[in-house]
């Protein structure tokens, strides 16, 4: 579904062109998931951006098949905190002038899914963390996307928290089938969530590995022997680049 050929991307700063990606080529299969993990800092949000369309490369391509419909949650859940948490989730639907009946099925719906019966005329603010984190991908997840980009999505939240909002992304994956993309620091959650796992260098990032996880995307997989071996392996492949970062 998704193919980057050569993808190379810069920024400017003060006059002086700083390059982020050097050279980078991939693909991602449909309803497949893919999850890009590297050091602080190596260019992980701006890769994410550009397969979601916010950037463009300076050269390189990047193909999407067809014209699919996609979601994105960003680190800080994006929440318009003047809006309820119902404005929130069908404000996507309602930028595309959808029927308001329909607006309201599909968030009531979201609402129920989301554990959050009870919240829908609370602002952002008066909610928890993860609460708001369920908001942020009910929204993204109102235009039945076929692509979900996800970055960093889960990193303010608790473990606990965090792993139980990880298994909702997990039964999200499965049930809807959607192909997605996660951007994270943990190396943990890159194997549970990924099936596909693409490890980046340094910045300017080129790719170090792209690591198969067939394993992935099943709720006993934590568990498993298996598991833990790939985190062992993962944090090993990182060792050197992110001891040279500090250095």
């Amino acid at each position: 579904m998704i193919k980057v050929s050569s993808a190379s991307l810069s920024f400017e700063h003060d006059g002086q062109f700083q390059n982020v990606l050097d050279d980078i080529s991939f693909e991602i299969e449909a309803q497949d998931s893919c999850a890009i993990i590297g050091p602080s800092g190596c260019g992980k949000t701006s890769l994410l951006f550009l397969l979601a369309g916010i950037l463009q490369p300076d050269s390189g391509t990047l193909a999407i098949a067809g014209n699919p419909r996609c979601g994105t949650i960003l680190q800080n859940f994006g929440l318009f905190p003047w809006k309820t948490v119902a404005e929130n989730i069908g404000l996507g639907l309602t930028l595309k002038n959808i029927d308001k009946d329909r607006i309201r099925r599909v968030v009531d719906q979201l609402i129920e899914e989301m554990e959050l019966a009870g919240f829908g005329n609370h602002f952002p603010g008066q909610l928890s963390g993860g609460m708001q984190q369920r908001v942020a991908l009910a929204r993204a997840l109102a235009v039945e996307p076929e692509i979900l980009f996800m970055d960093e999505p889960l990193s303010s939240l608790d473990a606990l928290t965090r792993e139980r909002l990880q298994n909702l992304i997990l039964d999200i994956i499965q049930k809807r089938k959607i192909t997605t993309v996660l951007v994270t620091h943990s190396i943990e959650e890159a194997a549970f969530l990924g099936r596909k796992i693409i490890i980046l260098s340094r910045s300017p990032a080129q790719i170090l590995k792209v690591v198969d996880n067939p394993s992935a995307v099943s709720s006993e997989y934590r568990l498993s022997e298996q598991f833990f071996q790939q985190c062992i392996r993962l944090r090993e492949l990182l060792k050197g680049e992110v001891n040279g970062q500090e250095a």
